[in-house]
């Protein structure tokens, strides 16, 4: 299992159970700051809070299709701020400013809990992007007892107004072990880009 690829956000979950499929919600709470009365943003300039440069330009080249399809004229911060600088907030938002996008998207692990489930197990597939590793995996022998320990990654998306100075919205994820790099990375975008569809945060959705 690699120990260190991303240290940035959670999506989505899919449970098989005796042939049934059900799937969880990918963000598992919200907040909208009630006193943003603007409307949709133009230009964002996306960030992918991650030491690992594969992962941050996939991350962000993939925020970058999914907006500019939604008529956003998307950016992506790795073309802004180079690797070896780091990146956080604060110089997103640096960038952002000189880039004069009117927003900044971007990510970050919050926490990493280890988790037990008990009794019978049935094969489960998750997706996810999180702290360690980031794609999707099959876990669990069907109807074999026991204790099956994993990972639970916590993260949060959040949607900045540069200009403004001021959170917008955020979004916070959970998941469990994936593999594969770009099926989560993808399935993390669209779930985003949904729930800030639904904010009315996005033009001409």
């Amino acid at each position: 299992m690699k120990t260190s690829l991303l240290g940035m956000v959670g999506i989505v979950s899919v449970t098989l159970t005796l042939g049934a499929c059900s799937t969880a919600t990918p963000i598992v709470s919200e907040w909208r700051n009630p006193a943003y009365a603007l409307g949709p943003f133009k230009r964002i300039m996306v960030g992918g809070l991650s030491r690992e440069t594969s992962v941050r330009r996939n991350f962000e080249d993939e925020f970058v299709v999914q907006l500019r399809a939604a008529g956003i004229d998307a950016l992506a911060s790795y073309r802004y701020i180079p690797q070896d600088e780091g990146v956080d907030e604060n110089n997103l938002k640096q960038a952002a400013q000189k880039a004069r996008a009117d927003a900044v998207l971007f990510a970050r692990s919050l926490k990493t809990e280890q988790k037990t489930n008990y009794g019978p197990t049935f094969p489960y597939l998750s997706f996810g992007i999180f702290g360690s590793n980031v794609g999707a995996s099959w876990s669990g022998l069907s109807g074999a007892p026991g204790a099956y320990r994993y990972n639970e990654y916590t993260s949060e998306t959040t949607l900045y107004d540069v200009a403004k100075n001021e959170v917008v919205w955020t979004g916070t994820v959970k998941t469990t072990e994936p593999e594969n790099e770009q099926t989560a990375i993808k399935s993390y975008v669209e779930a985003v880009m949904k729930a800030l569809d639904a904010q009315n945060l996005l033009p001409g959705r």
